[in-house]
């Protein structure tokens, strides 16, 4: 039966609203910080995906540090990329806070490979885009390819997939004051074993559960922020603050 927001999700909100990082809360539950808030260190961009190539210029989009985020744009109308962790992770769980512009595509990359491939916890706030749903990104071949809701043409306005094997876990009416835009909210993303798990959540509410059927990836790769190709999104934003990794045994984890 779902909740307005679910109890888990009324305490993030409450969180939120006072103005308090989410992810420092759970430091004390194993999570580290793979961002220090003032440099792109451990990070760096890459040019070799589909997303990167308008005018043949290559270099994965445009990257910075403004006020204690990663700020990620097109350098060039159509020319985005990822941008990725330096380290390899394998089993692992990753929060971050997010406070995109309503427009640009953008996603959470999970055992990235240098040219993309990996399986990504969809950032696509723009419209009929969707949040937190899964997708089997470059060599994976669009498998899995699983939301339960899109946004209409106002990041207030959602619509529930209604053939969706996982049912959307929050009531529609009540999206406006779940998710709160123009402020940060907080994305995570769990991924274990190889074949994996993946789970997502938005505001400590789980979202999509899946399981993938067989061995199609390798078994660790880096973790990657996505400015999508095409278009022209040079003046529009993506966001993120607050990136932390719990390093997971992979064995019996819940």
């Amino acid at each position: 039966m779902r909740t307005l927001l679910g109890q888990c999700g009324v305490w993030s909100a409450a969180l939120l609203l006072l103005g308090v990082s989410l992810s420092a809360q759970t430091s004390s539950d194993g999570f580290v910080p793979i961002f220090d808030g003032k440099t792109l260190q451990g990070w760096h961009a890459s040019a070799k995906t589909g997303h990167s190539g308008a005018s043949q210029h290559q270099s994965g989009g445009r990257w910075g540090v403004e006020n204690g985020a990663i700020v990620g744009s097109q350098d060039l109308p159509g020319n985005g990329g990822i941008f990725l962790t330096d380290e390899a992770f394998g089993d692992f769980e990753v929060v971050l806070e997010m406070n995109n512009d309503f427009g640009p595509d953008s996603g959470l990359f999970l055992r990235s490979t240098e040219d993309g491939t990996a399986y990504q916890a969809m950032i696509d706030y723009h419209a009929g885009g969707n949040l937190m749903g899964l997708y089997g990104e470059g060599n994976l071949g669009a498998k899995p390819s699983l939301r339960n809701f899109n946004f209409t043409d106002k990041v207030t306005v959602i619509l529930e997939q209604t053939n969706s094997p996982v049912a959307l876990p929050v009531l529609v009416e009540s999206w406006p004051s779940f998710w709160r835009h123009g402020q940060w909210n907080e994305l995570r993303a769990r991924i274990v074993h190889n074949p994996p798990t993946i789970t997502t959540w938005i505001n400590g509410v789980k979202f999509i559960e899946w399981t993938e059927t067989k061995k199609r990836h390798p078994d660790a790769g880096g973790i990657g922020l996505q400015v999508h190709g095409g278009g022209d999104f040079t003046k529009q934003f993506v966001r993120y603050r607050n990136i932390r990794i719990k390093k997971l045994s992979g064995t019996g984890v819940k």
